[in-house]
């Protein structure tokens, strides 16, 4: 900097030191300037009701169940297009299969009831988790889809661990299941700390991939789901991730991408309306972890910005190239941002978790499709799916608890 800075004049030299000093001070600060908190509010918009969004999970409810392949799992490598997602060997279907069935196994637990059909789709998801969770391996060097199925694994086998308590045996089957996972996030652990999905630095067996903000946030909340029933996840991998992912968050609230971008934090994906589809998982996992800096006001300024600005997020829906839309946005946060919205609302108090709910529910309901799914990339014959499952899970967080009846 003094070399840049040698023969302009002492003003200048001043000015910019100054600059520096401020941004420095911002970024090193305990509590991030709170101007950014001032966000645009959503107009109400009238509740839908119980009813009319129970209704729509039950849609959806239906179409996960006469999607569900004959073997148990959701989802196949089938439907490509001209432009496919990277996808070097059939591991990475096998991760991407894995990981939709466990959201499906997840929406069907949480929304399906107890009909005989989503009954059975359940158990038949569940053996196929048992027996394929175990076989799923790093896809190659350069690809790691297998860190998703890992966590949504983890968030399914907690929910059908409830079931059946009687049976001792299946739940230490579980158990040991979800400890299996905990280790394949161990092996496949970015030296940063944290996980991405990507290793095109070097392909070692320590990935040097970059830690990606939205995925070390999506196993983070595994590991706290995990952690209150009982299991602990590993100390070591939830302070290297926690501490990966407060490194990615930027003073306005934003997240980069990924570690990667952090000397280019004002690109536009790193932007507030870049990271709409992100800010909200990564906002939850530090709340969750304990992070006194995720207050309710920082999670309703998001939560407004989400709905207030939607459609920079959707702009992006359907899109068949990743990252096409503005603020570099690809097509599959939309549900997925969503999914996590729902868990910060149900996380506030009344009243703007009711108003929230309201927002939540209003914008995803006008989506459904004819067929009853939500989908929002071309993802080969997984879109649907996992777009489905996802939302049937935020809509159930949407419905309000009815007042008990007067004595």
């Amino acid at each position: 900097m003094k070399s840049i800075l040698k023969n302009r004049p002492n003003n200048l030299r001043a000015a910019v030191c100054v600059l520096l000093g401020m941004c420095c001070a911002a970024i090193a600060a305990d509590e991030p300037p709170t101007d950014w908190l001032k966000v645009p509010r959503p107009k109400d918009v009238e509740p839908p009701g119980n009813v009319a969004v129970g209704k729509s999970i039950e849609r959806g409810v239906y179409f996960l169940v006469e999607r569900q392949n004959k073997d148990g799992s959701w989802g196949s490598p089938r439907q490509t297009k001209g432009l496919n997602i990277y996808a070097p060997t059939f591991q990475s279907h096998y991760a991407f299969q894995l990981g939709v069935t466990a959201l499906s196994v997840s929406a069907l637990l949480e929304a399906g009831g107890e009909h005989p059909r989503t009954t059975k789709a359940v158990e038949q998801g569940e053996l196929y988790l048992m027996e394929h969770l175990p076989k799923l391996r790093r896809d190659t060097a350069d690809c790691m889809y297998n860190v998703w199925a890992h966590g949504y694994g983890i968030q399914a086998l907690l929910r059908l661990r409830v079931l059946r308590p009687e049976d001792a045996a299946r739940r230490k089957r579980i158990d040991a299941l979800i400890r299996d996972q905990f280790d394949r996030l161990t092996r496949y652990e970015s030296v940063d700390g944290g996980w991405g999905y990507y290793d095109f630095r070097v392909g070692t067996q320590k990935p040097a991939s970059s830690s990606i903000s939205f995925v070390n946030g999506t196993v983070l909340v595994a590991f706290h789901e995990a952690k209150l029933a009982g299991i602990e996840p590993p100390e070591k991998l939830v302070r290297r991730s926690l501490a990966a992912t407060e490194r990615q968050r930027l003073p306005d609230g934003s997240y980069l991408y990924g570690e990667y971008l952090k000397m280019q934090p004002a690109r536009d994906i790193n932007r507030p309306a870049g990271s709409l589809g992100r800010a909200q998982v990564c906002n939850l996992a530090l709340r969750l972890w304990g992070d006194k800096r995720i207050t309710d006001a920082v999670m309703i300024a998001w939560l407004d910005r989400l709905f207030a600005r939607n459609e920079w997020l959707g702009m992006g829906r359907k899109r068949p190239i990743p990252h096409e839309s503005w603020f570099a946005i690809a097509g599959y946060f939309y549900y997925y941002g969503h999914y996590y919205a729902a868990h910060c609302i149900a996380m506030l108090p009344e009243p703007d978790r009711a108003r929230l709910q309201d927002h939540l529910a209003t914008t995803l309901m006008k989506l459904q499709e004819k067929d009853g799914s939500w989908w929002d990339f071309p993802l080969y014959d997984y879109h649907q799916q996992y777009g489905t499952a996802l939302t049937v899970m935020a809509l159930q967080r949407c419905l309000r608890k009815e007042p008990a009846p007067k004595p």
